[in-house]
């Protein structure tokens, strides 16, 4: 047994052996790890078991930090699947098997929770309330995908939760047959939502029902002598014809499936989903997991179909998966819950869906082959950027952790600074900070990036309490500012006021992509092409676009602020009004005048006063 604290010894003695679902907490309560288990008792305590294997991967490091484990009793062990879902959704332990949102990937998103929902090219897969569709082998793909959805569908093109613009006025697209012009009216919201509908059956494969629909109005209008119109449908119907048959390749006898492929090697694996819809292979989805070391190939499986198919708008009736997959009558049962009709899942024996299970599975050993080399190469190639840098700027140790600071201003209006924080030259983003610079009379970019230094490490030894800030906690290796001599300069004086640990400090300026040092007169040029400079430059630009997007959002927050002090017939007591019913200045540009007239306090002449104010000019 794992060495462990009494207390958690007498919890795992008390464990009930009933199906439920256990949560591991580390010492400060956070959790770290969610599981389900048919018989609570022998499935928690076999984590803490000697196991020389587990104890090479991160699993392995999970009993030793574990204070306490809390259990939830279930029925059956369905209840622990659908309780072990929303609870990993709700928390995303640390070790639990993650399904990467790889940037590489690009999707179809339909933000299904909006009044108005929107069809848009995104890389992410992870905002709840918006159904993603894909990963899509290419950008190209998946823009020529929703230009001629657009065509068909007219869905609105407009960004923001809310359609259109303040003016009232149409946009183009609406003039060109894009757009049914929801900001204006022109459509309602429950027709609007029957063309968000008819997006997601023809995304999810249903393609023939859209098909009839154009094909029967083309014969109308044209029988009606609307040629026009006729010719516009059929140009709509072809449209989608060809988009169909450039997603298909046919395979007639195999109805609605999709058929899994998992690879493993360690800590990762791979799986490639092969969806089939009326017997067409629309697509082929590629995923890798995390932290799978010690799981068997079932526990992998359960803990994959539960995060897809726990967020596809369209479960299919059967899910053929590997031969060994072992007992998954759990996760059918799970599925056919969120169907609201049965899903089976089965082994292919025999025929066309086997040999297309073990295409997945050979398309998945690929996957992990090609994510393992090239892995290696992006691990190597960072190991040559950080050697550079230590022999070219003559540090004592590797750079590991590499804290970046910026200044962003407008002759001294808004100053701002950030932070960025690259540890193994990879940005940890969970570490960026932003600063408010106050106390400056004027543009002092100098004394802007010596309070923000000396705010950081004032921080450095807090490591409990209140003041406690991960980020702030550890020591960096090399610190680099953004600037030149006199940005150097005023960093060194700011860090001098503290006790800190030998810390490099150099300055990285824009113009001619010099580094300077402390000490040294001139600047040093590292070779443009080296890992290490461009290590360097990846670093600098990510510290200035940080800090450009910090200044913007409180430019733009103080620009709002100064809309409604030019307000005619708006006071102090009007504006509090307007501010405490809208939570804030955007608030009150994005309202009608309804809502306006309903702002308890402010007169409905007043209200209507203010919103001809606001959008006379049609302000976006």
């Amino acid at each position: 047994m794992v060495t462990m604290p009494s207390r958690l010894e007498q919890q795992l003695k008390a464990l009930p052996a009933k199906p439920g679902v256990y949560v591991f907490r580390d010492a400060r309560g956070e959790p770290l790890y969610v599981g389900k288990a048919k018989s609570l008792r022998p499935r928690v305590r076999s984590y803490f078991q000697k196991s020389a294997t587990m104890s090479r991967h991160a699993i392995g490091q999970l009993p030793a930090r574990v204070e306490d484990v809390e259990v939830i009793v279930t029925r059956n062990e369905v209840e622990a699947l659908h309780l072990e879902q929303n609870l990993v959704k709700r928390y995303r332990p640390p070790f639990n098997v993650k399904l990467r949102d790889d940037k590489s990937f690009p999707y179809i998103a339909v933000t299904v929770e909006d009044e108005y929902p929107r069809v848009m090219f995104t890389r992410e897969r992870h905002r709840p309330g918006v159904l993603y569709f894909g990963p899509y082998a290419t950008a190209k793909k998946v823009r020529q995908t929703l230009e001629t959805l657009n065509r068909v569908f007219q869905f609105r093109p407009c960004e923001g939760p809310k359609p259109g613009r303040h003016s009232g006025i149409p946009c183009l697209d609406f003039h060109i047959d894009r757009c049914k012009a929801p900001c204006v009216g022109y459509i309602t919201q429950a027709d609007y939502r029957e063309i968000v509908d008819g997006v997601v059956e023809f995304l999810s494969g249903g393609t023939e029902p859209i098909q009839r629909q154009l094909e029967q109005r083309m014969r109308d209008a044209a029988a009606e002598e609307r040629f026009e119109e006729a010719a516009r449908y059929r140009n709509r119907l072809r449209a989608v014809q060809h988009l169909a048959e450039r997603q298909a390749a046919d395979r007639r006898a195999t109805g609605d499936v999709d058929v899994l492929g998992i690879a493993a090697d360690g800590d990762e694996a791979a799986v490639q989903v092969f969806p089939l819809r009326g017997g067409k292979m629309i697509d082929r989805y590629s995923f890798h997991l995390e932290n799978v070391a010690g799981q068997d190939l079932t526990s992998v499986l359960e803990a994959f179909c539960v995060e897809y198919y726990g967020s596809t708008p369209r479960i299919p009736p059967q899910i053929v998966v590997p031969r060994d997959a072992g007992d998954l009558g759990a996760l059918a049962e799970w599925l056919s819950d969120r169907r609201g009709a049965k899903v089976e899942l089965r082994a292919a024996e025999r025929g066309e869906k086997r040999r297309l299970q073990e295409l997945a599975a050979e398309n998945a050993r690929v996957a992990l082959r090609s994510e393992s080399w090239t892995r290696e190469q992006r691990r190597l190639r960072r190991v040559e950027a950080l050697e550079e840098l230590r022999e070219a700027l003559n540090l004592e140790s590797l750079p590991i952790r590499i804290e970046c600071f910026d200044i962003s201003t407008i002759q001294g209006e808004g100053t701002v600074g950030s932070l960025v924080v690259f540890e193994d030259a990879v940005a940890r983003k969970a570490h960026y900070r932003k600063f408010a610079v106050r106390g400056l009379d004027g543009q002092d970019d100098f004394a802007a990036m010596a309070e923000v230094v000396s705010r950081r490490f004032a921080r450095l030894g807090s490591v409990m309490g209140e003041d406690y800030d991960e980020s702030f906690a550890q020591p960096p290796n090399l610190v680099v500012v953004d600037g030149g001599k006199g940005q150097l300069a005023a960093a060194l004086a700011a860090m001098q006021e503290f006790d800190l640990p030998r810390v490099a400090v150099i300055a990285l300026a824009k113009r001619e992509e010099e580094v300077f040092v402390p000490g040294r007169a001139g600047a040093i040029r590292l070779d443009p092409h080296s890992a290490g400079h461009q290590l360097l430059r990846r670093i600098r630009d990510e510290a200035h676009r940080f800090a450009l997007g910090y200044h913007r959002q409180r430019r733009s927050a103080t620009s709002f602020d100064s809309v409604l002090d030019e307000l005619e017939g708006v006071g102090p007591a009007r504006r509090r009004a307007l501010l405490r019913h809208f939570g804030s200045a955007e608030g009150v540009l994005a309202a009608s005048q309804e809502e306006l007239e309903g702002v308890p306090g402010v007169p409905p002449k007043t209200a209507r006063r203010i919103y001809a104010q606001l959008h006379k000019a049609g302000r976006p």
